[in-house]
């Protein structure tokens, strides 16, 4: 499989990830698991720009394999911190997301990473800043919700 097919594929996954997520209330799940104080618009807004991301790594593909990996890393990284470890640390409690990011993320992202790998389409050190990225993408949004609340950040 190519770079460009498997980011396509990624594309579609997280648009499944976000049916999942909306369907089963990720907004309620974040607040009591996570505490995020997360609203609605801010799930959109955040996952609108997760398309608008997943879009151009898709059209950056043969040119550009790093946006690819970071978009990779986003999965993987979400799948895992934000899915798997609080359904470990609840002791089995669902989490909305948990479901696409077992049976889509963490094997897309793998065979991203691993395709990646073996045809020479990127070094370690492009994994690792795949990482990074994804790593960056996901807090960012998170970092958000934790400082608008803060008086410097506020608009009123």
């Amino acid at each position: 499989m190519t770079m460009t097919t498997l980011a396509w594929l990624g594309m579609a996954a997280y648009a499944m990830h976000i049916l999942e997520e909306y369907a089963l209330d990720w907004l309620n799940w974040s607040r009591n698991v996570l505490g995020l104080p997360t609203e609605w618009n801010d799930f959109y807004v955040t996952n609108c720009v997760v398309i608008a991301l997943g879009i151009a790594q898709a059209m950056l593909a043969p040119t550009l394999p790093l946006a690819v990996l970071g978009f990779s890393g986003l999965q993987f990284i979400n799948a895992v911190l934000m899915h798997v470890t609080p359904v470990i640390r609840t002791g089995g409690r669902f989490s909305p997301g948990v479901v696409t990011g077992v049976l889509l993320f963490l094997p897309l992202s793998i065979a991203t990473y691993w395709t990646a790998w073996t045809t020479g389409v990127a070094t370690l050190s492009d994994l690792v800043l795949g990482l990074v990225i994804g790593g960056a993408t996901l807090a960012f949004p998170i970092v958000m919700l934790k400082v608008k609340s803060w008086p410097y950040f506020r608009q009123a």
